[in-house]
C-alpha cells in the first residue's frame, strides 16, 4: 500500500477529523479565555490589587546602578529581575480555562448518563420445581 494511500486512509477516519476539529474548537476557546480573563477578570482583580497592568509587576534581583524602573530596560541592562506579573496573568488565565473545561465535561457526563435500566423481572420458575412444589402442597392437605 502506497503513503499517499495510508494517509488518505488515516485522514478521513473519525478519530483523526474529531482531533482536527478539536485543535481548531480549542484555539478558539483559547482567544476566548484570553478575552474573558483579559477583558472582564483581571479588571476586577485589578481593582481589588490595585494596578491594571500585571506585566510590570517584578523585584529587581540584582544591582540597579542606573535606577531603571521599567521591566523592558532592566531585561535589556542584563539585570536580574524576579518577573512574576506575566506569570500571574498566564496562570489566572489557566485556572480559568481548566474550570471551564471541568464544567463542560461535567455537563457532558451528566448528558451521557443513561437511566438506570428498569429491573429486569425474576426468571421464570423451572417446571421441575413447580411440580416439587405442587407435590409438596398436596402432601400436606
Amino acid at each position: 500500500m502506497g503513503m499517499i494511500q495510508e494517509f488518505k486512509e488515516f485522514a478521513v477516519k473519525g478519530n483523526a477529523m474529531d482531533l482536527a476539529v478539536g485543535v481548531i474548537i480549542g484555539g478558539a476557546f483559547g482567544k476566548i479565555v484570553d478575552s474573558i480573563v483579559g477583558d472582564l477578570i483581571m479588571p476586577l482583580v485589578s481593582r481589588v490589587v490595585g494596578k491594571l497592568d500585571f506585566s510590570n509587576l517584578f523585584f529587581v534581583l540584582g544591582d540597579n546602578p542606573n535606577n531603571l524602573t521599567a521591566l523592558a530596560d532592566l531585561k535589556k541592562a542584563g539585570i536580574a529581575v524576579f518577573a512574576y506579573g506575566s506569570f500571574l496573568t498566564i496562570l489566572v488565565n489557566f485556572i480559568i480555562l481548566a474550570f471551564i473545561i471541568f464544567m463542560m465535561v461535567k455537563q457532558m457526563n451528566r448528558m451521557r448518563k443513561e437511566e438506570p435500566a428498569a429491573p429486569a423481572e425474576a426468571p421464570a420458575t423451572p417446571e421441575d420445581v413447580l411440580l416439587l412444589r405442587e407435590i409438596r402442597d398436596s402432601l400436606k392437605k
